[in-house]
């Protein structure tokens, strides 16, 4: 289930009016994903790029939508905060198996592991993602769920993948748009969900608070 969270912040100083999405000083990316960028510049969005640098733990009791979602909106408030900008992004991207939550191996053998429990199996990727308009004050945070479906996968094809370095910086250790791109038998949602933004839902979005102004 997707899930959608409004919520308001303090007045801010009004910074002027927008002009579509054609203005790169307006819309910041709060990530320092080449992904996510490369998505946004697919999409014809013009934003510029401020990484943020939070705690990306998991809460006690925390469920994945959840704990995707506040990460999104600390990323966005975090850089709002030091930033120059009126539309501030903010991403997180798990892979769910279980109901457990998979981050980033934290090394080899926690790839290993990873992609050995995805092996032939059906896994949810949750992303969470929030816009927050500093001028009117409003922060939305959305998350959209992807299923997805491995194929079985044999010890030393993962090895290989492991080997190539790819998996180390991605969340449950492969990347669907890289060199795992053939361990996908199918997918029932977003695709671009899956890279790390939902690019039909952050579109929508961003329309509907650009016409609001």
């Amino acid at each position: 289930m997707n899930a959608t969270i409004r919520s308001r912040l303090p007045t801010p100083t009004p910074r002027g009016k927008i002009d579509g999405m054609k203005n790169s000083a307006t819309i910041v990316l709060a990530s320092a994903s080449p992904r996510r960028s490369e998505l946004m510049s697919l999409a014809g969005i013009e934003f510029s790029v401020a990484p943020a640098d939070i705690c990306e733990d998991v809460l006690p009791g925390e469920l994945p939508a959840e704990h995707v979602m506040r990460l999104a909106r600390e990323k966005a408030q975090a850089v709002s905060k030091t930033t120059e900008g009126r539309f501030f992004i903010g991403a997180d991207t798990v892979v769910v198996l279980d109901g457990r939550i998979m981050g980033k191996p934290i090394d080899e053998a926690d790839a290993l592991r990873m992609l050995s429990a995805l092996s032939g199996r059906t896994h949810d990727v949750i992303t969470g993602f929030t816009i927050l308009d500093r001028e009117n004050g409003v922060c939305l945070s959305r998350s959209v769920r992807t299923e997805v479906v491995f194929r079985a996968l044999d010890e030393q094809e993962i090895r290989d993948y492991i080997a190539s370095g790819c998996p180390m910086d991605k969340a449950g250790a492969y990347a669907i748009q890289g060199r795992a791109v053939h361990f996908v038998r199918s997918i029932c949602g977003s695709y671009t969900n899956v890279i790390g933004l939902p690019m039909a839902e952050l579109y929508e979005q961003l329309q509907a608070m650009l016409i609001q102004q």
